[in-house]
């Protein structure tokens, strides 16, 4: 009997090894750029993705990927081209041999041409150019070409993966519009493992710029919520008190709640890609295992000298944001039972003079009772002379002797017969 394979099984395995690490030989220079659609991931338009690299690959007349590709890697000239789609961009690497005689050439970013460029269907939210070259064989001479080519004051140097390489960045934009790093590698390092050097640096740059999105997004909800909270506070403080009534307290409160709901689901995806990609960057940076340079701060100690405040800062907003709808919650659950027991009052008062009404109503109805037996009786009793009037006629008995004689016995008969009526309807 043949075991059927889950119809997933070989796409699961093969999303393993869809992005391999490109193989580097120094000297080579890397170009990369990401491209971070303007609309919400769930209304991305991938297919102007694919079409933006078509007509890349068009240019050069190098062949076109899957239809449902999520990466793609090919020649294009004398560069090796790495496309990759992620959920909310798409990044292209290009990685060419040798080394321009300028360090940092803009030139070196012309694989990607600026009408090309300008046909993007989004906005650049990276852009890197990465420097390999052998390691010197002085250090000194290395941290020369270092403090010449970068900013000093905010220079991160780092001996990575078992002193395979130095990486050395900035972590500033260039006036070519360019995120710089340098790279320098121990003779006989593997093309493999220089290339995983180089990736990591770009996705430490790529998901750090997407996280701190979250940064912007964080400031301007707690210019919101500092409106917000002293709304709320009054609220609070206010809810034993009696100038308001709690309806009215309540209706506005439901008004702060279903705003800050609002807001949450407006940064919810934001945060959460901030958290993850903030994970992504910490990761990536810890794979490089990093030692120290020449007494130079390394990419962690730099991280977590400009970088860590800024996630704190976005955690610090979420956490409020959450922090305030939930008490927005317990206010209005105060809220509402103050309001469950002035209306349970006032239905108790309700209660009370509806008894009352209905104590009257059964002081009146047993006045009229009294007043139906004089008139039942009245009728009755004119009935009954006359129909006994032949009778006391022949005994010689005058009519108001018999209607006297009537009288009490009818009234009698009457008033036991309500009674009676009355005892069966209980």
């Amino acid at each position: 009997m043949t075991l059927i394979d889950h119809p997933l099984r070989y796409t699961l395995v093969n999303e393993l090894h869809a992005r391999p690490f490109p193989a580097l030989s120094a000297p080579c220079v890397a170009a990369y750029i990401a491209i971070k659609a303007p609309q919400d991931p769930q209304n991305r338009d991938r297919a102007a993705d694919r079409a933006h690299l078509l007509a890349m690959l068009d240019r050069h007349g190098s062949p076109h990927p899957q239809p449902e590709a999520t990466h793609f890697s090919g020649m294009v000239g004398r560069s090796e081209l790495k496309w990759e789609s992620h959920t909310e961009f798409v990044t292209y690497s290009a990685f060419s041999p040798g080394l321009p005689v300028r360090p940092f050439d803009p030139a070196e970013m012309e694989v990607f041409p600026e009408n090309w460029l300008a046909e993007a269907p989004g906005q650049r939210v990276a852009s890197v150019l990465i420097r390999v070259e052998v390691m010197e064989p002085e250090e000194s001479l290395m941290l020369a070409k270092l403090e010449d080519w970068f900013v000093p004051e905010s220079l991160a140097v780092a001996r990575v993966v078992e002193g395979a390489a130095v990486v050395a960045g900035d972590f500033r934009i260039d006036p070519a519009g360019q995120m710089r790093f340098a790279v320098f590698v121990r003779p006989g390092t593997g093309a493999r493992r220089i290339g995983r050097i180089v990736q990591r640096l770009c996705e430490v740059e790529t998901y750090r710029a997407m996280s701190m999105l979250g940064l912007i997004r964080a400031r301007r909800l707690t210019e919101r919520l500092n409106l917000l909270d002293p709304r709320l506070s009054a609220l609070v403080s206010g809810l034993d008190g009696v100038t308001r009534p709690a309806e009215v307290a309540l209706h506005e409160l439901l008004a702060i709640s279903a705003e800050l709901e609002s807001l949450a689901v407006q940064h919810s995806f934001r945060f959460g890609a901030t958290g993850a990609y903030e994970a992504i960057v910490s990761q990536r940076i810890a794979a490089l295992r990093e030692e120290r340079v020449g007494g130079r701060q390394t990419f962690g100690e730099f991280m977590m000298r400009r970088y860590d405040p800024a996630m704190r800062t976005v955690k610090s907003a979420e956490g409020r944001l959450r922090s305030m709808a939930e008490r927005a919650m317990r206010a209005a659950e105060l809220l509402r039972t103050r309001v469950d027991v002035e209306r349970s009052a006032q239905n108790q008062k309700l209660l009370e003079s509806m008894d009352r009404r209905a104590d009257l109503a059964l002081r009146l109805q047993h006045t009229v009772e009294g007043l139906s037996v004089v008139a039942i009786s009245y009728y009755a009793v004119s009935l009954a002379a006359y129909v006994a009037y032949p009778l006391t006629e022949a005994l010689h008995v005058s009519k108001g002797m018999a209607m006297a004689v009537l009288t009490p016995v009818v009234v009698l008969w009457v008033w036991l017969a309500l009674r009676r009526i009355k005892a069966a309807v209980h």
